[in-house]
């Protein structure tokens, strides 16, 4: 009886482990120097630390703006300034479909990039001065 009660107790325990969801998080990972952040676009489990290893890196984003280079000194300075994202859309979409929360600066940056999610429109923000240009 004794012996029964107790694989019961072990079988209920790994039951409620085995059918715990894990919260998956889209959101930005910090590389670069100081002053100089970029940024890796991942997928993570939701309470792993910022820069800890990702499921997935789906894409980049570089902040800091950049000017074109293959142009003239004269129409560099006159030229907009890019802040570059690199994304692979297709498993952006796949992570979503399946579930995965994106933090408030990626839903920013899945509408900059025209993946547009349903209820996030009062989060994109005008940015003067500055364009976004796509890379993937």
């Amino acid at each position: 009886c004794c012996c029964f009660l107790h694989a019961y107790q072990k079988h209920i325990h790994s039951l409620s482990f085995n059918s715990v969801k894990m919260v998956v998080r889209i959101r930005l990972s910090r590389f670069g120097n100081k002053h100089q952040p970029f940024y890796n676009i991942v997928v993570a489990q939701a309470r792993t630390a910022r820069d800890s290893k990702p499921l997935e890196v789906i894409g980049t984003f570089n902040p800091v703006p950049q000017r074109p280079t293959n142009l003239s000194d004269e129409e560099a300075r006159s030229a907009r300034a890019y802040k570059e994202i690199s994304l692979d859309r297709s498993r952006a979409k796949y992570w979503l479909g399946v579930g995965a929360q994106a933090s408030e600066s990626v839903w920013r940056i899945l509408n900059l990039v025209c993946l547009h999610t349903p209820g996030a429109h009062h989060l994109l923000r005008s940015v003067s001065g500055f364009g976004y240009r796509g890379v993937g």
